[in-house]
């Protein structure tokens, strides 16, 4: 449904996404994971076709984008932007309404009714948009995003600002879009999110550095992380293991956390500890979580 072959956007001296080759398949959520300018919303525009490759490919419910055929691709996606960007004078409904007879939808008015809906919505059609809360609007442009119906689903942090109700609906949403067969390619800084809804997550950072299912991006070797209870304030130690181990470690209490590059390098470790006068209770490698092998991947890449 969406697949990408060595894709690159340049902004003059800057390479904002770098032959990026990924696929989303109908009926899958993709999430896409990254720091602050990785190029996750540069890609969303490319393939919304707001904004053409510098180079590479790029296919999107059968067609491929090119400046020929960016108007029909537009028909075929929906794309929740970062900012809702709405007509603040209009209602709820109108907004909707103007977006579904731009889109050609057959019996608009049921199709907004739907999607209202949908998003929990239906008790705010007539609001004024510029009267929502942020959370609200959120809603809306996501409504926006749908009301066409279209085959690939772009959403950039569709939860942000929203409560916990609305965050869980959207999810449920999305949910519902893959049930649908939609290939569904969504944004967001939320681990936790990502790795609930997610058949397969990708790790950009300007380019592509890992794509797998949650759990085997879990599995890697680098995400190895290991807990080591010492006698005291595990904190005293922090410098020496992030010395020693290379990684990122955090204390709590008795407690060190680290992540390091594989668990054959532990042994290692607790003797260099124990030579430093630390008395060690305890050593017990830990399941990596996604967060752990994100920020290995990040990490390594810097």
């Amino acid at each position: 449904m969406v697949e990408t072959r060595a894709l690159t956007r340049r902004f003059g001296d800057r390479l904002a996404v770098d032959g990026l080759t990924l696929d989303v398949r109908a009926g899958e959520v993709v999430s896409l994971l990254g720091p602050n300018g990785a190029g996750k919303t540069t890609t969303f525009r490319m393939l919304a076709s707001l904004l053409m490759p510098t180079s590479g490919e790029a296919t999107v419910a059968g067609t491929r984008l090119t400046a020929s055929t960016a108007g029909a691709m537009r028909s075929r996606v929906g794309l929740l932007t970062e900012a809702p960007g709405l007509w603040e004078r209009l209602s709820v409904r109108r907004n909707l309404l103007t977006y579904a007879d731009l889109h050609g939808v057959a019996d608009p008015g049921a199709r907004v009714a739907a999607v209202m809906d949908a998003v929990g919505l239906a008790d705010r059609a007539d609001d004024r948009a510029g009267a929502l809360s942020k959370g609200l609007k959120q809603r809306v442009a996501l409504a926006r995003a749908v009301v066409h119906d279209p085959q690939v689903v772009l959403l950039d942090e569709p939860t942000s600002g929203l409560d916990p109700a609305g965050a869980r609906q959207v999810r449920d949403l999305i949910r519902q879009l893959r049930e649908d067969g939609r290939a569904v390619l969504v944004s967001t800084h939320n681990l936790a999110e990502a790795e609930e809804l997610s058949d397969r997550i990708a790790v950009l950072d300007t380019r592509l550095l890992a794509f797998d299912t949650p759990r085997r991006l879990r599995e890697e070797r680098r995400a190895a992380v290991v807990a080591i209870e010492v006698d005291g304030d595990a904190a005293a130690w922090l410098r020496l293991v992030e010395r020693l181990a290379g990684a990122s470690a955090s204390a709590d209490g008795a407690v060190l956390t680290l992540r390091v590059p594989d668990h054959d390098t532990v042994p290692d470790l607790v003797a260099a500890l124990v030579n430093a006068g630390a008395r060690v209770r305890r050593v017990e490698p830990k399941h990596a979580t996604l967060e752990d092998a994100y920020l290995a991947l990040v990490r390594d890449d810097g």
